[in-house]
């Protein structure tokens, strides 16, 4: 019978871990998760701008070059 509620504590154990787990995934700060990836978006979209100018850039040396 002692494994019964071993097995008992560690179902209780678990639980308090994936309570613990899930409160600290879910807080993004303000805004929320919207936010977030809507500001992520904001910077890929500066980073692509950059890249393509760089492209642009390097497309119009070469040219001058030949």
């Amino acid at each position: 019978m002692a494994r019964g509620n071993q097995r008992d504590q560690s179902r209780k154990k678990n639980e308090e871990l994936k309570k613990k787990q899930n409160k600290t995934t879910t807080k993004l700060g303000k805004g929320g998760l919207l936010a977030k990836k809507e500001n992520d978006a904001d910077r890929m979209r500066a980073k692509q701008a950059l890249a393509d100018q760089k492209k642009e850039g390097d497309a119009l040396a070469g040219a001058k070059k030949k």
